[in-house]
């Protein structure tokens, strides 16, 4: 990454998921990822997805070779999400010793629209990883990876190649790196909102009064 780049997610990183999505909100652009949970991980990612489809398919119906596990983790890297569409399906694409080679790499996480397995060995490893599900059916012979970097559907959510994610407990948001450059002050001006609110709490005041003070619950003036 660019320092530009690295400087950038250091701004991005210190906003929350729900901010992110509130700044969405103003620029009516719907972002939110829908049913992938967290499953290994914690704390909040950031970083510019790396997207990758695979293709579901019955037992067979693929040579092994297609499932190209090891070309999808090599795709990882720091300051990078995968973002991994499997149409939801309920085939695992990763499990611990995939996890792990993704988190040796330095990926910032792994949002898969399918399954992972091994969820014991992927906790121990460390690596940020949501999944719309656990279930132990192999990807082996059942998925074929398609060229990376072409557009996705995640959760839902249509994701370019190079549009930020960010993940934390509370869920997962895209912003797409066209819409950064407006979203970012907004979501920055939205969180000083929060802490002006929080600020006053702190200071003795109710929710109600530090929320009527700031404009928080209601316009002021």
């Amino acid at each position: 990454m660019t320092e530009t780049e690295t400087a950038l997610l250091a701004r991005c990183r210190a906003i929350p998921v729900s901010t992110w999505s509130d700044a969405l909100d103003q620029l009516d652009v719907w972002g939110v990822v829908q049913g992938i949970p967290l499953q290994s991980g914690s704390g909040r990612i950031c970083g510019f997805a790396t997207t990758a489809r695979q293709m579901p398919g019955r037992l067979h119906e693929f040579e092994k070779a297609e499932f190209a596990v090891g070309r999808l983790v090599s795709a990882a890297a720091p300051g990078r999400v995968l973002m991994v569409d499997v149409g939801g399906e309920p085939i695992s694409t990763m499990g611990g010793l995939a996890a792990y080679g993704a988190k040796q790499l330095g990926a910032e996480g792994v949002v898969i629209d399918g399954a992972c397995r091994d969820v014991d060995e992927i906790r121990n490893t460390g690596l940020w990883l949501a999944s719309r599900w656990v279930a132990p059916t192999t990807g082996k012979g059942r998925l074929r990876l398609l060229p990376l970097g072409g557009p996705v559907t995640i959760g839902g959510i249509a994701v370019q190649q190079d549009d930020l994610v960010v993940g934390d407990e509370t869920g997962i948001v895209v912003v797409p790196r066209q819409k950064l450059e407006a979203a970012l002050p907004l979501a920055e001006k939205l969180m000083a909102a929060d802490q002006a609110v929080e600020d006053r709490m702190k200071a003795g005041e109710s929710f109600a009064e530090a929320g009527r003070a700031t404009g928080y619950l209601t316009p002021k003036g």
